[in-house]
């Protein structure tokens, strides 16, 4: 072979060896069975190098089918277990996880197109609400982005612990920040639609360790936490790895990192809430299952309201249809019911998703401004609805 090809065959291998997330020089992911790491790097999970956010070898990215809103935030998620171990599926609930499996969540936005909304400051970020194929099994390029934050839920034998790291200026290296952190960002829409300001001020809240249990806690009694997105219903989508779309749940069986996993018609699936191909109704369920229902089920944080929101709730009191309010206090906004039929503008449950201020908005943690495309999908999903609630006096 001649010096040239050499040179060449040897430069598409590193290019297919960066897609896969593989490299050489970075050393192995590390499962740290105790103690709180200071640094982001010390888990080798997610790194800058030159120039990207890169996954280590064994790091896996995922997505899922309708995500949680975050402040515009767009999201890199990943899962690495040790070699030899896998979860075992489970069919609703999140997935049985082997002790040392590593998963973090990179907050990240897209840099302001300056062509468009002209010279930006270095806390401007976009607002962009398309978040497919944000990773597409490549890195992360430094030069569009800005990171925000990563955190680390990692397995341990006595359950699984969180870790808040939050990035610092140069983007070269994350600090736990165990008592969380305000950072003060400005979203820039180019394009803003009629009505809204091109500019908005906001502060980005990272939680503090205590703050993770608010959401992540499956059972409020024993406040123990576990992952929410990995789920069947939110994972059994497509995703676009360095070497083709495969579906996620498949993918993660090859790797050896899913076991149990039924026949594609068994598995559930959540709609993509912008995929306009589904229904109304499945769009909006699933939008309220990864935002809301973590928190109002039989078991969690919210379990003393009455109200469900998972996506398998049936369509009565349950999921807030014609339900008076049991513990919302000034977050009725002097409305009756949670939701009712046909008319959203006097239902609770969208005002409360509109509201910015403390003791009304919900979600309670995790935003600090409105979700306007969310907040019209399920004003859309109640206006929608037939049927009349008796009026209370």
């Amino acid at each position: 072979m001649s010096a040239a090809k050499f040179a060449k065959c040897a430069s598409v291998l590193l290019a297919l060896m960066l897609l896969a997330g593989c490299q050489r020089d970075m050393p192995p992911v590390a499962f740290h069975a105790d103690g709180r790491p200071p640094k982001l790097s010390d888990w080798h999970v997610v790194e800058v190098r030159d120039g990207t956010l890169q996954l280590n070898d064994g790091v896996v990215p995922y997505d899922l089918n309708t995500p949680l809103f975050t402040d515009y935030a767009h999201k890199l998620r990943t899962i690495w277990m040790p070699k030899g171990s896998s979860a075992k599926y489970r069919p609703t609930d999140t997935f049985d996880f082997p002790v040392g499996t590593v998963i973090s969540k990179t907050f990240y936005y897209p840099k302001p197109d300056q062509n468009r909304a002209g010279k930006s400051k270095a806390t401007d970020v976009a607002r962009n609400d398309n978040y497919a194929h944000d990773f597409a099994g490549q890195g992360l390029d430094m030069a569009h982005v800005h990171l925000i934050e990563t955190r680390i839920l990692v397995r341990r034998t006595d359950g699984w612990a969180a870790m808040p790291y939050v990035w610092n200026e140069a983007q070269t290296e994350a600090t736990l920040a165990r008592t969380g952190a305000v950072l003060p960002l400005t979203l820039v829409d180019a394009q803003p639609a009629v009505g809204q300001p091109a500019r908005e001020d906001f502060n980005y809240v990272v939680p503090d360790e205590s703050q993770c249990a608010s959401c992540h806690a499956q059972d409020w009694v024993s406040r123990k936490i576990h992952p929410i997105g990995p789920k069947a219903r939110h994972l059994n989508k497509d995703y676009h790895y360095a070497d083709g779309a495969q579906n996620q749940l498949a993918h993660l069986v090859a790797l050896g990192y899913l076991s149990d996993l039924p026949t594609s018609t068994e598995v559930p699936r959540d709609a993509n809430w912008k995929d306009t191909h589904a229904t109304l109704d499945a769009r909006a369920r699933a939008y309220l299952d990864i935002n809301c229902g973590h928190c109002h089920n039989g078991n969690g944080a919210a379990n003393t309201t009455g109200l469900t929101l998972t996506s398998d709730t049936p369509e009565d009191r349950h999921l807030g249809i014609c339900k008076p309010p049991t513990a919302a206090g000034q977050g009725t906004g002097d409305h009756f019911f949670d939701i009712v039929p046909g008319q959203p503008d006097e239902s609770i449950l969208p005002y409360r998703l509109s509201s910015k201020e403390p003791g009304v908005m919900m979600p309670e943690i995790g935003r600090s401004t409105v979700h306007r495309e969310g907040v019209a999908l399920i004003k859309a999903w109640i206006a929608a609805q037939s049927g009349s609630c008796v009026p209370i006096h």
